[in-house]
């Protein structure tokens, strides 16, 4: 799987060269080469995007991208990639997406699968004490998310947690020899 990513990561970096040589030659034979441009920059903005998703740095992905032996791996690199002024390596976009960055994206504006979850603190909490629940915990947590949603009424409602003994009468429980 592993080579699998790294061939299509390698064929998407030969493709964003081959882009940039062309917007190269384009800027030179026409004025308006611009547009190109822009491509570069929302390749950066994205990678920038991805890049704070993470939590990380300029300074860390420099460093990732170092210790994968990507040659010239500097925050200043990662700064003009980000602003649209150089074009990331092969080696440099198979380093990132080893630590979860969706190239794909990056380079087209696609994801790859559904959008990432984002859920609040108050759902952080209740999800970490539900999986570290026993599974009898969570079958009761369930049943009463389950029952809340869905149970409606109105007015008062009595709950016996064992069955009650004695008449009932109304609203009340007659206990066995009182008056009827």
């Amino acid at each position: 799987m592993v080579v699998g990513v790294l061939f299509v990561v390698h064929q998407l970096a030969l493709l964003h060269l081959f882009v940039c040589c062309c917007v190269e030659l384009w800027s030179q034979l026409f004025p308006f080469g611009n547009l190109f441009m822009e491509i570069f920059i929302s390749i950066g903005e994205r990678l920038k995007e991805e890049r704070e998703a993470m939590g990380k740095t300029q300074s860390d992905f420099a460093e990732i991208a170092a210790a994968a032996g990507v040659p010239g791996a500097t925050r200043q690199s990662q700064a003009k990639y980000e602003k649209g002024l150089a074009s990331p390596s092969a080696a440099y976009l198979s380093a990132i997406a080893m630590q979860g960055v969706d190239v794909r994206y990056v380079l087209t504006g696609e994801r790859e699968g559904p959008p990432p979850l984002v859920l609040t603190a108050e759902e952080k909490t209740l999800l970490s004490y539900f999986q570290s629940a026993s599974a009898e915990i969570r079958k009761a947590a369930l049943g009463a998310l389950i029952g809340a949603a869905s149970t409606r009424f109105e007015g008062s409602q009595q709950i016996f947690n064992k069955a009650p003994t004695g008449d009932i009468a109304g609203r009340d429980i007659v206990k066995g020899g009182g008056k009827r």
